[in-house]
């Protein structure tokens, strides 16, 4: 009985030991990596001069017509700072202080005046603080553009950039549509403010239609008169059909209307849409551009039926046409 009392009392003893050594060990501590914690505070702000460095803040890029996008790049430096405040302690000698000239300083012991004091003592325990400008990191928050046929391309948000490193922004424009000349911005907000970038785009004007010889339009004409939709195939798409995907209003007036309707010298078939004898309306426009007139040489250019127009295509060069040529008959009821 002793003997296994004995027993019991070492076993609890090295099991109270190994407690003891393993609570007297220090525990492990596992550093976590620092993670950027950007300030939103400033971001409606404006961006104040010298954070960051831009090659440019605005671009201007020549289109051609018919051309999908226009590309932009911009190109930053982040010069962003962190103040430190650094406190220097005990401070108990400075020898070659600022000399002070006529103090009418007296050396009371001697009865001499001097003109300067070239050492002074200073007290023990002396605090001074100093201030210092080091390169600090920096987050874009956001950047925007614009309207929706504007893209940037940027990485993920908040973009932490590191001290006195370059960004870039790469911007693509889509020309579907549009002519002239085209304005457009990106909005890039950092925490220290945000910031306008400008893009212009000057598209060309699309060529002028080539002339065609009398031999050409007689053939046409022709064709049109066996087959109103024969302008889409062949040789005839290459006016009437082609180059019209993303084109809206006068695009599409330009490239699908005006070189028979505008022609100079003009077919005699063809109507002056100038000078029409019916009341015009936009819903008018829609319908003839949609079905054309079975009989005649007018295509119904509805994909529906053929055609190579959308309806929304459509629904804008009618409303061109409507804004350009105004109806001068009264309706039926005005007269």
């Amino acid at each position: 009985m002793k003997s296994v009392c004995l027993l019991a009392a070492l076993v609890l003893l090295f099991v109270v030991a190994d407690v003891v050594i393993v609570s007297g060990q220090p525990a492990t501590v596992v550093a976590s990596t620092p993670v950027y914690a950007p300030d939103y505070s400033h971001q409606f702000e404006v961006l104040p001069p010298g954070i960051l460095a831009w090659d440019t803040t605005q671009q201007t890029v020549d289109a051609t017509n018919g051309q999908d996008f226009a590309r932009f790049e911009f190109s930053f430096t982040n010069l962003a700072k962190s103040f430190v405040l650094a406190q220097v302690t005990n401070i108990v000698h400075s020898t070659n202080f600022t000399l002070i000239t006529n103090s009418d300083f007296w050396d009371v012991f001697s009865g001499r005046k001097y003109s300067s004091i070239p050492t002074v003592t200073t007290r023990t325990n002396v605090n001074t603080i100093t201030n210092g400008a080091v390169p600090a990191a920096m987050a874009v928050l956001s950047v925007h553009p614009s309207c929706g046929c504007t893209t940037a391309d940027v990485p993920p948000m908040p973009w932490i950039l590191p001290p006195e490193t370059n960004g870039l922004i790469h911007v693509k424009v889509d020309l579907a549509g549009k002519i002239g000349m085209v304005f457009k911005t990106v909005t890039v907000a950092t925490e220290k403010g945000r910031m306008d970038l400008v893009l212009r785009v000057n598209i060309a004007p699309p060529p002028p239609p080539r002339m065609m010889t009398e031999a050409e339009r007689a053939a046409g004409v022709a064709a049109a008169k066996a087959d109103r939709q024969a302008v889409f195939r062949g040789t005839c798409a290459s006016c009437h059909a082609s180059n019209v995907s993303g084109k809206y209003g006068q695009q599409l007036y330009e490239l699908t209307c005006k070189i028979c309707h505008d022609a100079n010298p003009r077919a005699s078939m063809v109507p002056d849409l100038h000078n029409l004898k019916d009341p015009t309306s936009e819903e008018f426009w829609r319908a003839w551009i949609t079905s054309g007139k079975p009989g005649t040489l007018m295509p119904a250019f509805s994909t529906a039926q053929g055609g190579p127009l959308n309806d929304f295509q459509i629904a804008s060069l009618a409303a061109y046409l409507n804004a350009i040529i105004p109806s001068k008959v009264p309706p039926q009821g005005a007269r």
